[in-house]
């Protein structure tokens, strides 16, 4: 029983690692930036979602003062900005 609760927490602990968020390439992040710009935000930390989704999670974005958590379409256009 034992090895059978192992397996699965093992196998739970390895499908876990493969969804894990991707660092956008240069290129990605320079876009990224520049929308956060137009719309008066700085900062932040750029994740690339895995899930082939190819939406952009900006966390801790900066704007008056307020940290905000920031969702982009694979366009870069804003499709969520939520208070931090």
């Amino acid at each position: 029983m034992k090895k059978i609760v192992l397996a699965a927490v093992a196998t739970g602990l390895m499908s876990f690692g493969a969804l894990a968020d991707e660092k956008p390439t240069e290129d990605e992040a320079a876009k990224i930036k520049a929308t956060l710009t137009e719309w008066g935000f700085e900062g932040g930390v750029y994740e690339k979602e895995s899930e082939a989704t190819g939406v952009y999670e900006i966390d801790d974005a900066k704007k008056s003062g307020v940290q905000y958590d920031v969702k982009l379409d694979k366009d870069f256009k804003v499709i969520l900005i939520s208070a931090d």
